[in-house]
């Protein structure tokens, strides 16, 4: 397709998706699907107008999955409900960690035993795709900042911080593979990678997310009429934060999501103790309640992100269509897809929630929404940047690919059905 085809398609969709956005959202299915369905129309398998190297492309899809996983980690972090309690984090967290280790585990099994793939390939593809997707799962995670729904809460807190723990999975792939230095034993990568790469990134994101939120307050406070642009401030909190996550050598997606959970965390705190001071010093009213809690970075900016989030999902999951060819239908690929939503997905989630406080409903479904996309793509491209073999990246390409596709089809045609019956039980 020429550039200015490219342009008018994309263009024709957002106005689509602008202009229909309330109908499309009571569809029974997601957006994604029809996205990837004009992808698969167009591209190779339908009208042939276009085909999306995967391979060849893989420098520059890297960079925009990267982005649009960025944004997609910040905005559900400062969705976060507060406070951050231990109870109410304990079963993410499970699902984050445990959850994420029995299904690598599992899928590399799979691999060595099935698709006779060696221990690192599958450790790999395990990593690939072990982790939720924060991007594609919009559905399934909380709608609004302060939305405390107790699923949608599990399963986009799980989203944000299993970008995060998948990278060390990734690491262990490649280097038995041959492709990166795990040191003696093990040792550096149980330091660094996971030891380090987890708790710096905590870290790092915590502190900024708090220090920004605090400026601001302090900020808008004392100079009520100082003109703050929420939008910039957001997307620089998250290039910063990412930044010095590299450098630091941790993993940035979790920086980036604890930095948003920590700018939510810290702007309510501040604007509860502003509220009770002023109402220990006379009664307030309605508008002295607002006077005393200035405009916050993560409202100000959420809606944007939001935006960026859906454009985002349009273009890569359109690409996505058009780099599904018929080596898709292999059946190592869909063999490999069937196993990780039926058997690893439900067996690790219902394994990491044995003894939370989660009822059983909600295990159920929390074990049967592990949405695969975006995240899945960039972990891809990142392995194939750092000189995976042409001949196994492209089987994992396949593998990958068929995941994604029957992940979005299957989840995002279920999602409205079960969760309403969820909701109305």
């Amino acid at each position: 397709m020429a550039n200015y085809q490219w342009f008018l398609l994309l263009g024709c969709l957002m106005l689509a998706r602008g202009l229909w956005g309330t109908p499309i959202a009571r569809l029974p299915f997601t957006s994604a699907i029809i996205y990837l369905a004009i992808g698969l129309v167009l591209g190779p398998l339908g009208l042939n107008f276009f085909a999306f190297d995967i391979f060849a492309a893989a420098p520059l899809l890297e960079v925009l999955t990267e982005v649009a996983v960025l944004i997609s980690l910040f905005s559900a972090g400062i969705k976060m409900p507060v406070p951050v309690t231990l109870r109410r984090w304990g079963a993410p967290i499970r699902l984050a960690w445990v959850a994420m280790a029995l299904s690598v585990g599992l899928i590399a099994l799979f691999c060595c035993a099935v698709l006779d793939m060696p221990l690192g390939a599958g450790v790999l593809l395990g990593a690939l795709l072990a982790p939720t997707d924060p991007v594609l799962a919009s559905d399934v995670q909380l709608r609004h900042a302060g939305d405390s729904d107790p699923l949608r809460f599990t399963l986009g807190c799980e989203a944000g911080m299993n970008d995060g723990s998948a990278f060390p999975f990734v690491m262990l792939g490649l280097g038995l593979l041959g492709l990166h230095d795990l040191g003696p034993w093990g040792w550096h990568w149980v330091a660094v990678e996971l030891v380090w790469g987890t708790l710096g990134a905590v870290l790092i994101g915590g502190l900024c997310g708090m220090a920004l939120a605090r400026v601001n307050f302090a900020l808008r406070r004392n100079r009520p009429g100082h003109e703050v642009l929420d939008d910039l401030m957001g997307l620089g909190l998250i290039a910063v934060v990412y930044g010095l996550g590299l450098a630091a050598h941790v993993w940035g997606f979790l920086a980036v999501f604890c930095a948003g959970v920590a700018l939510r965390q810290t702007e309510q705190t501040l604007a509860r103790r502003a509220t009770s001071r002023a109402a220990q010093e006379r009664p307030l009213t309605p508008d002295d309640r607002a006077d005393t809690t200035p405009p916050t970075v993560s409202d100000g900016s959420l809606l944007f992100k939001e935006h960026l989030e859906r454009l985002s999902e349009l273009t890569l999951v359109l690409l996505l269509g058009g780099a599904v060819t018929t080596l898709l239908f292999d059946w190592r690929s869909w063999a490999a897809a069937l196993f990780l939503f039926f058997v690893a997905r439900p067996v690790s989630v219902l394994l990491a929630l044995v003894g939370s406080p989660t009822s059983p409903r909600m295990r159920v479904i929390a074990a049967w929404f592990g949405v695969r996309g975006i995240g899945s793509l960039y972990y891809l491209m990142y392995a194939i940047n750092h000189g995976l073999p042409q001949t196994l990246a492209q089987d994992l390409i396949n593998l990958t690919l068929a995941v994604i596709v029957l992940s979005i089809v299957i989840h995002g045609t279920s999602v409205t059905p079960l969760l309403d019956r969820f909701w109305r039980k």
